[in-house]
């Protein structure tokens, strides 16, 4: 069996896609199924050991960008679109899959155009709370569409649509508690707060932490991943403002947290501060209570939806980045922390969201339909 992977450009959208890979080895093993041959059609290899990892062979296409603002730049990509879909549907002769899978966003339209042409099964996956451009045009002809928020549902053919959640690596999804405290340097009885601005950090939410730091540290444990680009600043900075404290050992900034370091911070955490893209989903698999800080609607469309979306399950309390204030962002931290009852109803509500098996679920779609295309 041959299959495409496609979509990608973030980690939001390549990690899913390898999570799935692995599940496809595992479960074709296990169903003692011979083993796939899987391809990754995207305009970079996002991480090329990665792939090398997980033997997935790499295919270069071309996609250009819609963007949602008036740019010269939207002119000049459709020619750049246009040629991503003959490179697409060149490869796609050659390889001729027997299923395609397409995790959305831009880089993905070329390979499933091409699918559409060859007339190539697709089943694509939607983890924002409303659909983007691409998977919204792909649901249409799509076999199925496996969605990650229950809302999305309305946006699909209801017959196509499988709720699976959102699929996570297998390492992510179990938290390493076994010398955590040790290896993040942190006190054992004081609560940690796990502070996740992406891999690039989030200026707006290391300047309130910043500037809530005298009086974080008096009652916290503070692990923030402040970003490769923002680290020096933010380092600078708690210097002066914590100065000779006595509690300045409990702020732990970071460029960016490893796989181990996430997973141990998982483990010790008592609450998480993030933004509202992919994180969210590890966050309910740990069953962390969480404050979720959305990009603004006007630079990003669907972490508003996504972050009301995950508020509504009771596992997650929004505070919207213009109303931000170091006063609230403290309010908040200590009502959850503080009161017993909201903490466990947060808490069960993110366990109740998680869906572990997504990737599995997932995997296994697309070999029912890979198996039933090789069969006709």
């Amino acid at each position: 069996m041959k299959i495409v992977l496609c979509g990608g450009g973030t980690g939001g959208h390549f990690y899913p896609l390898i999570a799935v890979a692995e599940e496809l080895r595992k479960v074709m093993r296990e169903r003692k199924l011979l083993e796939a041959k899987i391809y990754y059609l995207a305009p970079t290899p996002y991480s090329g050991r990665i792939l090398f990892d997980h033997d997935i062979d790499f295919r270069k296409i071309q996609a250009g960008k819609v963007r949602r603002y008036h740019s010269i730049m939207n002119f000049f990509d459709l020619f750049k679109t246009g040629w991503g879909v003959v490179k697409a549907t060149w490869q796609m002769f050659w390889i001729y899959p027997d299923v395609v899978f397409g995790k959305g966003g831009y880089m993905s339209f070329p390979v499933l155009f091409a699918a559409k042409i060859l007339h190539i099964p697709v089943i694509i996956h939607e983890s924002d709370a409303e659909p983007g451009k691409v998977n919204a045009w792909a649901g249409k002809f799509a076999k199925a569409i496996a969605i990650s928020y229950k809302d999305s549902a309305d946006h699909f053919p209801k017959d196509k649509v499988v709720y699976t959640g959102n699929p996570i690596r297998s390492e992510l999804l179990n938290p390493v508690s076994e010398g955590a405290y040790e290896y993040l340097k942190l006190e054992e009885n004081l609560p940690v707060i796990l502070i996740l601005g992406g891999s690039q950090g989030a200026q707006i939410i290391n300047d309130i932490i910043l500037d809530c730091l005298p009086t974080l540290v008096q009652k916290y444990q503070l692990i923030h991943q402040a970003g490769k680009n923002n680290y020096a600043e933010v380092v600078g900075r708690a210097k002066i403002i914590l100065g000779s404290s006595l509690q300045s050992g409990r702020y732990h900034p970071y460029e960016y947290l490893n796989e181990l370091a996430l997973r141990m911070s998982a483990a010790v955490a008592k609450l998480v501060i993030s933004r509202s893209g992919s994180t969210l989903f590890e966050i309910a698999n740990w069953g962390l209570p969480s404050i979720v800080i959305p990009i603004p609607e006007k630079i990003s469309h669907d972490q508003r939806k996504n972050a009301y979306a995950y508020a509504r399950t009771g596992a997650a309390i929004v505070v919207e980045q213009e109303n931000m204030t170091p006063e609230i962002v403290l309010s908040e931290i200590d009502r959850v922390i503080d009161n017993t009852n909201i903490y466990s109803k947060m808490q069960q509500a993110a366990k109740a969201f998680a869906q572990k098996d997504a990737a599995k679920k997932i995997a296994e779609e697309i070999i029912a339909l890979g198996l039933a295309h090789v069969n006709v």
